[in-house]
């Protein structure tokens, strides 16, 4: 199990919003530094995506010991992210 705050981030390296997010989640992630940030290449024949039920990329998983506490999906907003991080680390930011 993944102990702490964890992102997982699911996506590829040729998906457009994926790299249009990138900037985005870099910066909100950048401002949580005790959040473990983990890229997951995601796609057919990949069955960790399916098992937390990833339909589109890219698709932010937020756990906090384990346990999903929050999901962005296609984050367009840095406040979106914003609050998602802040349950899973409120003294970041």
């Amino acid at each position: 199990m993944l102990r702490g705050p964890v992102v997982l981030e699911f996506g590829t390296s040729w998906c457009g919003w994926c790299r249009g997010a990138q900037p985005l989640i870099g910066a909100a992630v950048a401002a949580h530094p005790s959040v473990r940030h983990v890229k997951i290449e995601d796609g057919p024949g990949r069955p960790l995506g399916r098992s937390f039920r990833v339909k589109l990329w890219p698709t932010l998983v937020f756990l906090l010991d384990g346990k999903e506490i929050g999901r962005v999906v296609r984050p367009q907003d840095a406040e979106d992210l914003r609050r998602a991080l802040l349950q899973i680390d409120p003294r970041g930011g």
